[in-house]
């Protein structure tokens, strides 16, 4: 590819290239980074597999510990995976109830990429002596 066109294309990634950790805050902070995709022509899956989340519960303050499991099928635009982490990442300091850390999610992933379609998985690890999974979908399953 190109050189010029390659620069073009990557423009929009600013955290990627960053060396310094500017870790946000909350996920209303966090910046989700998108690139084109190649491949828009075709479905085909991308999965980011995240087994190290946390939060925190929105009542007690305690931590929570869950393994997150992104699943979409592009359309014009990719996420960027650091960005993602870094997304991820803001939800240590925020109170949010499992449901609603793993609805989030999703929407700030259709929001940056306007997949064709999504889903996200959260399994929790118990506490009280109940876990929790969570799944959100966007459009129609992935898998049939």
């Amino acid at each position: 590819m190109n050189p010029a066109k390659t620069q073009e294309r990557f423009r929009d990634l600013t955290l990627l290239s960053a060396s310094e950790h500017n870790y946000p805050a909350s996920p209303d902070a966090a910046k989700l980074e998108t690139f084109e995709n190649l491949y828009a022509d075709r479905d085909y899956i991308i999965e980011f597999d995240c087994p190290e989340y946390t939060s925190l519960c929105p009542v007690t303050g305690q931590p929570d510990f869950g393994h997150i499991l992104i699943r979409y099928v592009p359309d014009k635009k990719c996420v960027e995976s650091k960005s993602l982490k870094l997304y991820l990442y803001s939800f240590r300091n925020t109170n949010t109830f499992h449901e609603e850390s793993v609805n989030t999610i999703l929407d700030a992933v259709v929001k940056a990429c306007s997949p064709r379609r999504a889903e996200v998985v959260g399994h929790f690890r118990p506490r009280g002596g109940i876990a929790i999974n969570v799944k959100a979908i966007y459009g129609d399953k992935i898998d049939g």
